[in-house]
């Protein structure tokens, strides 16, 4: 599968000690994604974990083939991707999130969604014409539809 068809799970920074490890932030709450074992990829080849720790708040990981210092300051910068990992039906992503049509019970177009903003109390749909919506009020959502049940007045 091509990394264009995968999610984005984190990135590599700077290369640790002389063994071949590397810093790697997760943009993901799984981390299972750097289970030894686990496959990701960068946009022109596939990597495996071969072990990894955890260090303040990032991975210490080592990639097999990847050996000494050389190698894993080359990988620096790399974005990482792999598959989706399919855990229930009701969970949302946000790339499926982004561009769908909102809607309400009605079947009244409220707008696009063009981002997700995170917040505190409830992670924010950002709507073309600039409007903020929380997904709190999510009903459903299927592909490129997102129906919602927004109280009476939220953007007057």
């Amino acid at each position: 599968m091509s990394a264009a068809a995968r999610l984005e799970v984190g990135r590599i920074g700077r290369a640790h000690g002389l063994r071949g490890e590397v810093a790697v932030l997760l943009s993901t709450d799984r981390d299972e994604r750097v289970a030894p074992g686990a496959s990701l990829a960068t946009a022109d080849r596939e990597l495996v974990v071969a072990s990894s720790r955890r260090h303040q708040q990032r991975w210490l990981v080592r990639f097999e083939g990847v050996a000494d210092r050389d190698a894993a300051e080359a990988l620096q910068g790399e974005v990482l991707y792999a598959d989706r990992i399919d855990s229930g039906a009701d969970e949302l992503w946000v790339h499926e999130l982004i561009g769908a049509t909102v809607q309400d019970r009605t079947g009244t177009t409220l707008g696009t969604v063009i981002a997700l903003e995170a917040n505190p109390a409830s992670d924010l749909l950002v709507l073309d014409g600039d409007r903020l919506l929380p997904l709190a009020f999510l009903v459903s959502h299927e592909p490129g539809i997102v129906v919602v049940d927004p109280p009476e007045g939220l953007w007057d």
